[in-house]
């Protein structure tokens, strides 16, 4: 196989499991604000695991296809002031920790699950090697969106967790450093993919050697 082939084969695999995370993750957000009294992005039809209805063309395909180790899917809309039950901020910090909790429920059933398959007879599942390297991918990049997610750092999850926390005499300085914060994690990004390096490989090294451990055992 033409080494051509096998990379686009190779990106082509990164975004299967690329597509049903950010799929659920986005679900996630729409399904907490709803339950929260918010339908703005159930009637836009965003509450569902179909990643047609996520996609983000950059985001989620052309820089994937295009070798750029990670993704973003289009952001689901929240209206705070639809909120029943909690305050606005309380409201946007449970919408917010529902994506990366929920990246972290489907990377554990996929952990779980590739577990399970490698411990079956040989040949009881067919291209199970396949199978096996998706799995993986999916615990790896879902680990991986979640932390990266809680960043607190607009316009990630994490930054609307804190700001729940963050005292009214500091709302001022916390909206400065959200103008200024965005812009200095696009440029760590750039850094790590000009040196071909990711500010998770540890994170992605031993969660990788612990599947692969647990598998053989």
């Amino acid at each position: 196989m033409l080494f051509g082939q096998q990379m686009l084969i190779d990106r082509l695999t990164f975004l299967i499991p690329l597509l049903l995370s950010l799929s659920v993750h986005e679900w996630a957000h729409a399904w907490a604000a709803w339950r929260l009294g918010d339908d703005t992005a159930r009637l836009l039809g965003r509450m569902t695991l179909n990643p047609l209805a996520h996609i983000d063309p950059l985001g989620t395909i052309l820089l994937p296809l295009l070798g750029v180790p990670f993704g973003w899917a289009k952001p689901v809309p929240v209206n705070p002031l639809r909120f029943r039950g909690v305050t606005m901020p309380v409201g946007m910090m449970l919408t917010a920790a529902a994506g990366p909790i929920a990246n972290v429920a489907l990377g554990v059933a996929a952990a779980l699950l590739l577990i399970l398959t490698a411990h079956l007879p040989p040949g009881t599942i067919p291209a199970y090697h396949a199978i096996a390297k998706l799995l993986e991918l999916l615990v790896v990049l879902n680990a991986v969106l979640a932390v990266f997610n809680l960043i607190p750092v607009p316009p990630l999850d994490g930054s609307r967790i804190v700001a729940a926390f963050v005292p009214n005499r500091f709302h001022g300085g916390w909206d400065a450093f959200g103008r200024v914060a965005p812009i200095a994690l696009i440029v760590l990004l750039v850094i790590c993919m000009a040196m071909q390096t990711s500010i998770f490989s540890g994170l992605i090294d031993t969660i990788t050697k612990l599947l692969r451990w647990a598998a053989a055992t």
